[in-house]
């Protein structure tokens, strides 16, 4: 093993470069990259603390600064929350204080700040992540207008740097990407990743960094979310397969995706009801991760699939669901995994009849989401209570949730969601007397049917249809998964989840960073039993980009 081989190669260079500052910092950076790609992340973080010392005794503020900040990513992969604040506030002091060249001390900033808006995003705190994304977009625009001019430092122990500004641009339009996408901003999501990719194809034809093609995957997964939210589920299953072409070309990629790729594949599963396949897609999912935020995301879309199938897998789900009870010792603590475990918790009580309990449940689910103006999430949790009032025969409730319910919809836009709520004022209308109005709902539902079902039959009829079955015939990943009475009504809801885990990885003194996908939840239309819609539940979990410590000179 080659990385065995040069680990003790490493720190003997490492004792005997103590007196040349560049090498000593460069050695230390690769060996604590080394061991981040082992997943040795307490020997990663040992050694960064121990260069993060170092630079300081040589009087480089600038790489203890880089030191500590890759530190804190590793810190934030291993969860170690109450290590991180203090680290990064250390950081920000550090940054602030520091005089030197104009784009190294940017560098730094966005390096600081990325930090914070992806935990900030990993904690599904979208309201609260706005002014630190606000002040990261200003940063990335004062970097875009100085001129890179090759000024040597004076001090040998400064000679790296973290990214070429052209890759932090990238990385600034990704995490705006995952905020809009968690906010429920579908719209600007798009646009912003069509700007991002664009500039990726570019920088490619110059450039064959590998961490060029991560953020190309991480930004096709996420326009896949929007596809299938918007109700475009054929070009989101031609850019699956355009993701699993990308990662079958790298093996870091595959080892890095291969999980968040079955995921997708289980939900556009869903929105073409191919529960088995998406049940395959799930299982395998979950044997291909070990990340906590992950496997509560998988699960959670699991059991929204076991609901929708009724009594057929009762023990299983009831496993499940109390293996996420946002009551009781919720295993991870993001606000937007947490408030999706209460709206799923909800569903299931309104298919088993008891609405009360389903109300509760959902208007904890509000609760949350309005909290940190989690809009989708907001939209289905309206929608779905507006169904409990109008089952209940309390339509004038019903009327105040499904109203805004569309409207939120409609803003996003959520096709699944705007398709349920234009069912529910058509039969509310109709029940009140209000034949007009029961008119134009029934005219927006039908319209919005003739769109998904069109959407339906194109991607069932695409080539790539054929991955769905990947899981069970090992087409993406080495593991077999396991194989393991709801009236039909006009009305029925469903709601798959999507996530797309991204984790930290790698701290490097060579040109490659690479990380791991994002998360965002995703909800697919589904079409074949003529349903109003499903309630999606929308989560965005953490995408981060650790240091690339290159060689300055």
């Amino acid at each position: 093993n080659s990385v065995d081989a040069a680990k003790p190669l490493l720190r003997k260079a490492i004792q005997i470069s103590q007196q040349t500052p560049y090498w000593h910092c460069r050695l230390l950076f690769q060996l604590a990259q080394l061991h981040t790609l082992e997943k040795d992340l307490v020997s990663a973080c040992d050694l960064l603390g121990v260069g993060a010392e170092y630079a300081r005794v040589v009087g480089s503020e600038y790489t203890r600064a880089l030191f500590l900040l890759s530190k804190g990513m590793l810190l934030l992969m291993e969860r170690k929350l109450q290590e991180v604040h203090p680290l990064l506030t250390l950081c920000g002091q550090i940054v602030e204080n520091w005089q030197g060249n104009p784009i190294q001390k940017e560098s730094l900033r966005v390096f600081f700040l990325v930090l914070q808006v992806t935990h900030y995003l990993d904690a599904g705190q979208v309201k609260s992540v706005k002014p630190c994304l606000k002040q990261l977009q200003q940063c990335i625009q004062t970097i875009s207008t100085l001129h890179d001019d090759e000024i040597l430092p004076s001090n040998p122990a400064d000679l790296f740097h973290w990214l070429p500004k052209e890759h932090m641009c990238v990385l600034v339009y990704l995490v705006t990407v995952m905020h809009s996408m968690q906010a429920g901003y579908l719209e600007k999501a798009q646009k912003y990743t069509d700007k991002a990719l664009m500039q990726l194809e570019k920088l490619k034809m110059l450039d064959c960094s590998p961490i060029l093609s991560s953020f190309q995957v991480i930004l096709l997964e996420h326009i896949i979310m929007c596809r299938l939210v918007t109700g475009h589920k054929a070009t989101a299953l031609q850019e699956i397969s355009q993701v699993c072409q990308l990662c079958q070309q790298s093996p870091r990629l595959f080892s890095n995706h291969a999980a968040q790729l079955h995921t997708l594949l289980g939900l556009y599963c869903v929105s073409v009801n191919c529960m088995d396949n998406a049940e395959a897609q799930f299982t395998t999912a979950l044997r291909l991760t070990n990340h906590q935020e992950l496997w509560a995301f998988i699960v959670t879309n699991l059991a929204s699939v076991y609901i929708r199938e009724g009594n057929r897998h009762q023990e299983v789900l009831y496993s499940l669901l109390e293996r996420i009870n946002p009551d009781h010792s919720f295993p991870v603590s993001s606000h937007c995994l947490r408030a999706a475990a209460f709206y799923v918790r909800g569903l299931f009580s309104f298919f088993q009849g008891r609405y009360n309990e389903a109300k509760r449940f959902l208007r904890e689910t509000l609760k949350m989401s309005n909290a940190e103006d989690l809009n989708r999430l907001t939209a289905c949790s309206l929608v779905l209570l507006g169904h409990i009032f109008y089952v209940l025969g309390n339509h004038r409730e019903s009327n105040n949730m499904v109203v805004p319910a569309m409207q939120l919809a409609s803003k996003i836009p959520d096709m699944s969601v705007q398709l349920w709520s234009s069912a529910l004022l058509r039969d509310l209308n109709k029940a009140c007397g209000n034949a007009m109005d029961a008119h134009e709902a029934a005219q927006m539902h039908q319209n919005f049917s003739q769109q998904l079902l069109q959407d339906h039959i194109e991607a069932c009829s695409l080539p790539e249809h054929n991955l769905i079955t990947c899981g069970r015939r090992r087409v993406l990943a080495g593991d077999q998964p396991e194989e393991g009475s709801v009236p039909g009504a006009d009305m029925w809801p469903s709601t798959p989840l999507l996530l797309s885990k991204k984790d930290l990885t790698c701290v490097s003194s060579s040109p490659t960073v690479d990380r791991r996908p994002a998360s965002c939840a995703v909800p697919s239309s589904e079409w074949t039993q003529h349903q109003p819609g499903q309630p999606p539940v929308r989560l965005l979990d953490r995408a981060t980009q650790l240091l690339r410590a290159s060689v300055g000179p």
